[in-house]
């Protein structure tokens, strides 16, 4: 999602995993802890309030997690850049932190079931007349999206379309409201999410993309972890607390396959 999905299958080419001798589930187990991995700096997922305490869906799905295998949760702050990295050399045990499922990835690393589902998703003015209803629509329009991010790939793989890379969500929207830019290009979860605290002249528009799959990536060889953590995310559905904070933090159950 956004920024981050590009680098980071970068990262996964380099990274060839042997399996470990004793499963993750006894080691921690053993530990009474799950360190979790995550960014800290991507709202509304995760991020840093003013009192320092970490907050957001993957927080609170971290924690529900944690409660439910009979583990404290003990959080580790991580550049996406570095987050996978990371993971192959033990600094931590698992990362909450919006990882999309794909093949490369899976070559590297064990993941659970998904936790939570999302599409591409364009953002254009109130005012805008043009229909843009696919990636195609905006050939010859400026493009905004994120540097590094899936989204840049896949509007780069589009012909005709200018497209200008931004570092950080807020710098995209507003030369979006100053028509600096035609569209922006985002997560649907973020979108919502910018448009919601947005006083900017903005609004959501087409889905533009595949459904896209996060789950909670782990080091291979670990089989019995893996039931154990799937079981978790199982129950958490089927008692309906994973709902719950989905409905918390997007209003709608995001973590059902639309």
């Amino acid at each position: 999602m956004l920024k981050r999905e590009f680098m980071l299958a970068l990262a996964v080419l380099s990274l060839a995993l042997p399996a470990s001798a004793a499963d993750l589930l006894a080691t921690v187990k053993a530990r009474g802890t799950l360190k979790v991995a995550l960014e800290g700096t991507y709202p509304p997922f995760n991020y840093k309030e003013k009192n320092g305490e970490l907050a957001g869906y993957d927080v609170d799905v971290a924690k529900l997690l944690g409660s439910k295998l009979g583990l404290k949760v003990e959080f580790v702050s991580s550049e996406w850049a570095s987050i996978l990295a990371g993971l192959a050399s033990n600094k931590y045990d698992v990362i909450v932190s919006q990882v999309g499922i794909n093949a490369k990835r899976e070559q590297a690393f064990d993941f659970s079931t998904p936790y939570i589902y999302s599409m591409p998703q364009l953002i254009v003015r109130n005012n805008e007349t043009a229909a843009y209803k696919s990636l195609a629509d905006l050939k010859g329009k400026k493009l905004g999206v994120g540097q590094g991010s899936v989204y840049e790939q896949q509007a780069k793989a589009v012909p005709g379309i200018e497209i200008r890379s931004y570092a950080a969500a807020p710098e995209t929207m507003s030369d979006l409201a100053s028509g600096r830019i035609d569209a922006a290009l985002n997560d649907s979860l973020m979108s919502a999410y910018l448009l919601k605290i947005s006083k900017l002249p903005i609004k959501a528009g087409a889905q533009v993309g595949a459904v896209e799959r996060m789950g909670i990536p782990f080091k291979k060889g670990n089989p019995e972890f893996k039931q154990a953590l799937n079981k978790a995310l199982a129950d958490a559905a089927a008692d309906g607390s994973l709902k719950a904070i989905s409905l918390k933090w997007f209003g709608t159950d995001v973590s059902k396959a639309p």
